[in-house]
């Protein structure tokens, strides 16, 4: 598998790191302790079309939103993840 990163374009998967769905929201400081656990432990299994967040440690350090089908492993957007951390600015 291929991503193209915004910043760099079309890398190897190694240069990439998976970490996990990117639809889960952080809770508020505060949050009751159920709602803590939902965020730390539970996450959809989803097969087919879904967002992750990847980390490009092998190349711009950029944290990235992908959109992937987990079925299929076809990409079909890769964007810079709001908030995440991107040292980049997109023009």
């Amino acid at each position: 598998m291929r991503i193209v990163c915004p910043f760099c374009g079309e890398r190897e998967l190694g240069e990439f790191t998976y970490l996990g769905d990117a639809k889960p929201v952080r809770p508020v400081a505060g949050a009751p302790e159920d709602e803590v656990f939902d965020y730390v432990y539970l996450r959809d299994n989803i097969a087919g079309v879904m967002e992750e967040n990847w980390y490009h440690g092998g190349g711009c350090r950029a944290w990235l939103k992908v959109t992937r089908n987990t079925l299929t492993h076809e990409i079909s957007l890769v964007e810079p993840a709001a908030g995440a951390g991107a040292r980049h600015v997109v023009k």
